[in-house]
């Protein structure tokens, strides 16, 4: 396809790319560690699952009724910083402080305390964190409107985000570790602080480097007053119907909820199919192995995958690049039934490769052992006298173009969306409402994939408290984490199939655009 080449207009600076992917650094970080967290109020607070369960529920709920209503007052807010700024420096702040409170619970409370405590701090956190996020993917929208300069800017901010994911599958290593902490409730305090105090750092920084469109000009935005508070509502509404009428939006939405949902719904078969498959139920023999699947991946992801998506992007057009790269996904699913196989692991570690990788690593750790332990980091090394399953990395570039195109260029496709709605529906540009409601799509997806994964693994006959499971459940098990998302995924390829938004029709609705607003 013939690329249209990019103003120096409409190229974002380096520190502005900079300043975005920090922040959604923190749009990963947060949540990341919120999830790694929740394990430990069960072994740290001695909370309920059931309990547990619904301190994971009941905010999501609450989670996706604040996202739209950020995004509409952000859309209409009027001041001399923009209008995404303001709530981006404050809700930088907010997140980080609320988040370290959230963690401040005490393992000696009753559990009716520290359920209610949890809870209702939740509800107050995610004010807090809405307020930074839904502007923050607002203003990645609007801060250029070349058509793959969007891409470029969506890739650099999903590259700083897996970084995030590089780090969080340690926090569980860390905070169970008792050569770090005295104890895991100690443990979550202490992490949570500094995780809280690094949000707040890099959060701040698209508040004081990033910028958007000049809305000093823009006709239509509604006053935000508590006066108009029951028009607003009414707006809003009017907003989100919009929204829900435009058809290359809705076709983002569902093929992200499909890709996401079944990802989702697999995420933490990985963990147990090496734990109880490759290990037999043994924590201690599978040691971190899981940790380090989740950071390789994160890895592969933002410095290969990313990288490629974009320029398959650029070279034939978001919706081509966005159907190759989620097939390539299926592909590694399918790998995943060889290459998590005991068997060939055991044959592949008695190859040449497979001995040099064993000496080689060992031989690392060896070195770099005694200097992790003299500063409490013993928690990173890892075990290859048990049997090392190498293969189970080898699908991880595979999957890694699901997820690392999914976001990289539905980012960057609601961008392009956005100019629509403004060709069909005027001012004011919408993109606060756009992203919200495509972020509150992957909550909902998440939402339910955490009560489907549950129940495909009551399913496939998992028990929770045997000390090992069935060859049949374990069997069942990596079926299911294969056709899952490989089903999910193809089916979103069809849904994508008619995407109609190319790249010629963004540029000539940037045109229209352009010539309305009586732009240079």
């Amino acid at each position: 396809m013939t690329q249209q080449p990019t103003t120096s207009r409409d190229l974002v600076p380096m520190g502005q790319k900079l300043a975005f992917g920090s922040g959604h650094l923190v749009n990963n970080l947060l949540p990341g560690a919120l999830g790694f967290f929740m394990f430990f109020l069960l072994t740290a607070f001695g909370m309920d699952p059931f309990l547990a369960g619904l301190l994971g529920g009941l905010p999501r709920i609450f989670d996706a009724l604040t996202d739209p209503v950020m995004g509409f007052i952000s859309d209409n807010t009027s001041s001399r910083w923009g209008r995404r700024r303001p709530y981006i420096f404050v809700g930088a702040i907010l997140s980080g402080v609320l988040f370290i409170l959230l963690w401040q619970l005490d393992e000696n409370n009753s559990q009716t305390y520290n359920f209610w405590y949890f809870l209702i701090f939740s509800m107050i956190y995610l004010i807090g964190n809405t307020m930074f996020s839904t502007p923050l993917i607002a203003l990645g929208y609007e801060m250029t409107s070349d058509y793959n300069e969007r891409t470029r800017l969506m890739a650099f901010s999903q590259i700083f985000g897996q970084i995030a994911w590089m780090i969080v599958p340690w926090f569980w290593v860390i905070i169970a570790d008792p050569d770090v902490f005295t104890s895991q409730a100690e443990g979550v305090r202490k992490l949570s602080f500094y995780v809280g105090i690094i949000c707040i750092v890099l959060g701040l920084m698209p508040a004081f480097f990033c910028r958007g469109i000049d809305a000093s000009n823009m006709a239509n935005r509604k006053k935000i007053t508590f006066g108009t508070l029951l028009s607003n509502v009414t707006d809003l509404f009017k907003s989100i119907i919009q929204v829900a009428k435009n058809k290359p939006f809705m076709k983002l939405c569902g093929a992200t909820f499909l890709i996401f949902n079944g990802f989702q719904m697999v995420a933490a078969f990985s963990v147990y199919i090496i734990v109880f498959y490759m290990y037999n139920g043994d924590y201690g023999m599978a040691g971190t192995w899981p940790a380090w699947f989740s950071t390789i991946s994160a890895i592969l992801t933002a410095f290969l995958i990313i990288p490629i998506i974009t320029w398959m992007s650029n070279k034939w057009g978001k919706k081509n690049a966005f159907i190759i790269s989620t097939f390539i996904s299926v592909v590694g699913y399918i790998l995943k039934w060889w290459t998590f196989d005991n068997d060939l692991n055991a044959a592949f570690n008695e190859t040449g490769l497979g001995q040099a990788l064993n000496q080689g690593v060992g031989a690392l750790f060896a070195f770099l052992d005694p200097f992790l332990n003299s500063i409490g980091a013993g928690w990173f090394s890892i075990d290859v006298s048990q049997g090392s399953p190498w293969l189970i990395f080898l699908p991880i570039p595979f999957i890694a173009f699901g997820l690392g195109g999914l976001f990289t260029l539905m980012m960057s496709m609601t961008a392009d969306v956005c100019d629509l709605d403004e060709l069909d529906n005027g001012m004011p540009r919408k993109e606060g409402t756009f992203g919200a409601i495509y972020w509150w799509m992957v909550k909902l997806g998440q939402a339910i994939a955490l009560v489907l994964g549950g129940l495909v693994l009551k399913l496939v006959g998992f028990d929770q408290n045997a000390a090992t499971q069935t060859m049949e459940t374990m069997t069942n098990l990596r079926i299911a984490d294969i056709v899952i998302p490989a089903f999910t995924a193809l089916l979103a390829i069809v849904i994508m199939w008619n995407y109609s938004l190319s790249e010629e029709k963004a540029l000539e609705i940037k045109k229209v655009l352009v010539e309305r607003r009586g732009e240079l």
